[in-house]
This record gives structure tokens, sequence and C-alpha cells, in this order.
């Protein structure tokens, strides 16, 4: 029938349409987080020793490389909508935005730095 309470949708306070979204993207993300963190994990103990000449080997493969990338990315995505909602939460004052441009860059170039580093590993080498 509306958008939330009577006062609330004079104040322009109604639904934001977008919660539930948020949401489910946060949880599919913790999902893949947890079958991708296995994957890694059984990968690595698999490997015959953790030096670095076995590990860079180990990342030129492309059945390593690419769930690598996805697991930065899943990572990545779900700490930057973790800390949103933190920040939207508790900072509430201008600086808000500050905050919120600040996360979305650093999650953004902490990210491609970490997918950079495997394509340069599994194209290059360990050179």
């Amino acid at each position: 029938m509306g958008t939330g309470t009577q006062i609330g949708r004079v104040r322009g306070l109604g639904s934001a349409k977008s919660g539930a979204h948020h949401w489910w993207t946060h949880r599919l993300t913790a999902g893949s987080n947890f079958l991708l963190m296995l994957w890694f994990i059984f990968s690595i103990a698999r490997l015959p020793s953790l030096d670095y000449a076995t590990v860079t080997a180990w990342l030129q493969d492309p059945l390593a490389a690419v769930p690598m990338m996805l697991t930065v990315l899943s990572v990545f995505w779900h700490f930057r909508m973790g800390l949103q909602v933190v920040i939207e939460d508790y900072q509430h004052n201008e600086q808000r935005v500050l905050w919120l441009v600040a996360l979305n860059f650093y999650a953004v170039g902490a990210g491609a730095l970490a997918i950079f580093s495997i394509l340069k590993i599994a194209f290059a080498g360990a050179a």
C-alpha cells in the first residue's frame, strides 16, 4: 500500500528499495568466499612445498590462476559491501561520503593490484 509509515513518506524516508539486493549480494559473496577459500586451502595443502618456485609454478596453471582471481574478486567485493554498511550505520556526518569514496578506491585498487599480480605470475612466470 505504501512505502513506510505516513510520517516517513512525508519526510522522504520511505523504502530505498535496495536493501534486499545488498543483503542477498552480501550473502552470495559470503558463500562464494567459503567455497573459494576451501578450494584455496586444499590446493595449497596439496602442494609438495610452499617455496617460491612451487607456488609460482602452481599459479601458472589456468586451473589455479582463474579461481584465485575469482577469490580476489569475491573477497574484495564482500569486504567493500560489509564496510559500506558499517560506514553508513555509524558515520552520521558529512565525512560519510569521503569514507565511502576512500573505501571504494581502496577496494578497487587493492583488488586490481592483486589480480595484476596473479596475471603477471600466470603469464610471465617466476621472473
